[in-house]
């Protein structure tokens, strides 16, 4: 008969605090909570990540904004129409079984009006996007042409440097989509 014996770090297994998953839980506020009252709300979502075994290490405060579509959400026995809520996120390592109990205690909140937990990739944690600041940002660029930019230079095959004009290249794009 042959035994099996278990190595003892697979006998004695204990979760690292760096095999915990990195999540990341998106929210809207209403925005008929008080603006004085929203970093309570926020302050209480970062309560229930830490409850639920969640560890932060990033956050994003909550602003308000106007949303890209109306949202309805029943609320006191009517549908609701909201154009604009607060929007933050929290980023969080924690056990894939504590995640479940976050989401529907999130879920069951009267002040959140949505809601959206995601597991991060390693690219994701290492640069997160903060909204808000990227609303901030103009979003049209001016940019000066000079007329030395005109002619744009292309390697051929040979690695020799050809000059081609902008228009030529134009006239080849139009005559292979015909």
């Amino acid at each position: 008969m042959s035994e099996e014996k278990v190595p003892a770090t697979e006998a004695n297994e204990v979760v690292d605090v760096d095999e915990r998953q990195s999540y990341e839980l998106a929210f809207h506020v209403l925005p008929t909570v008080a603006e004085g009252e929203v970093a309570q709300v926020f302050q209480s979502i970062k309560d229930l990540v830490t409850k639920n075994g969640g560890e932060i290490f990033d956050e994003e405060e909550a602003k308000r904004f106007d949303l890209a579509y109306e949202i309805v959400k029943h609320l006191e026995g009517k549908n609701r129409r909201f154009s604009s809520a607060y929007f933050g996120w929290v980023r969080f390592k924690a056990e894939s079984g504590a995640v479940q109990a976050l989401t529907e205690e999130v879920d069951g909140r009267s002040d959140i009006l949505r809601s959206l937990l995601i597991r991060l990739t390693k690219a994701e944690e290492a640069h997160p996007f903060r909204f808000h600041e990227a609303l901030g940002k103009s979003r049209v660029e001016t940019v000066a042409v000079e007329e030395s930019d005109k002619k744009l230079e292309l390697k051929t095959e040979n690695e020799e440097e050809a000059e081609v004009d902008a228009e030529e290249i134009d006239e080849a794009l139009e005559k292979s989509e015909a």
